[in-house]
């Protein structure tokens, strides 16, 4: 490939023999533009450049420290305005290499706002569309929560919040606590059992709360 030379040679420039004067400092500018970066200069005169380049510089910076889906590096390469063809290319390389992989991105994403947040599956399936991951990469990733450990953390996630419900009524109790539940993706019929036990755990009497909350 042929560089592109910005400035004359020696032959055409009065200071080049000398090595030094406005020549030389031409010739060094020139070697720095031609170093295969984008000089400073022409990022300060804003210069386009190539939009490849550019797509990857984009999405090296956004999975710095976050891991991100494929759906939200192309929504981000397209509000740039960064061509399909160059945004294709380089998100379908990223993906060749592992820098873009969503299958890892939710399992990681469930283990985390599982364990971390206390959703449930359904909680966590939203939040997954939401980031554009496929449809059947999400039921695998969801998979790996069985419905025996959803309801041992809804179980933790009631047992932290029923000192602060104390004093209550026992309906608003049972509102709260179900409720609570609900936001976090926990089905009513699960929702209401983990309740109902916590409240007779602690000598509630739970007799009539077999009905939806």
């Amino acid at each position: 490939m042929t560089r592109r030379t910005e400035w004359p040679d020696s032959a055409a420039d009065p200071g080049a023999a000398s090595g030094s004067g406005e020549g030389a400092g031409r010739r060094s500018r020139s070697r720095s533009s031609d170093s295969g970066f984008p000089s400073s200069s022409r990022a300060e005169k804003g210069e386009p450049r190539d939009p490849v380049e550019r797509a990857r510089d984009i999405c090296l910076r956004l999975l710095t420290g976050t891991p991100r889906t494929r759906k939200q590096l192309a929504d981000a390469l397209r509000k740039r305005e960064i061509p399909d063809e160059a945004a294709e290319e380089v998100l379908s390389r990223f993906e060749d290499v592992g820098l873009i992989d969503d299958a890892a991105f939710a399992d990681a994403w469930v283990e985390s706002r599982h364990h971390g947040r206390g959703l449930a599956r359904r909680a966590l399936v939203r939040e997954l569309r939401t980031k554009g991951v496929d449809a059947a990469v999400i039921d695998e990733a969801v998979g790996q929560l069985d419905s025996e450990q959803e309801e041992e953390t809804a179980r933790e996630l009631v047992a932290r919040k029923l000192r602060s419900t104390r004093g209550l009524d026992r309906d608003k109790r049972l509102r709260r606590l179900a409720g609570m539940l609900a936001r976090k993706g926990y089905g009513e019929g699960m929702a209401l059992r983990v309740v109902r036990r916590a409240l007779e755990e602690e000598g509630e009497d739970t007799e009539g709360l077999d009905e939806p909350f």
